[in-house]
């Protein structure tokens, strides 16, 4: 291998879950930090659990909420609109 390369190997390298828990492994890091891991992810654990860092199923849902009042106002904006229609085709 060529000399001066390859990144520093920590063989102590501590790795710290949001949950708590820690781990000593080798990495080149001497230190990290982890969302999830096995004690608390979902698929693991068989509970079910929301991850939203970033608060994107809020958002989906307040832009399903949005979407939706608009399509029922169109629709009701067209049903508005053939009752005229409707209604002087049977007068005559």
């Amino acid at each position: 291998m060529k000399k001066d390369i390859h990144p520093a190997y920590y063989k102590n390298a501590k790795i710290t879950c949001s949950c708590g828990k820690q781990w000593i492994v080798g990495s080149t890091r001497p230190e990290m930090r982890i969302e999830l891991c096995s004690n608390c992810h979902p698929f693991y654990t068989g509970k079910k659990k929301l991850v939203d860092t970033a608060r994107r199923v809020e958002r989906f849902k307040a832009r399903a909420i949005k979407t939706q009042a608009l399509k029922d106002r169109q629709v009701k904006q067209k049903r508005l609109q053939k009752k005229p229609a409707d209604s002087a085709g049977k007068k005559a």
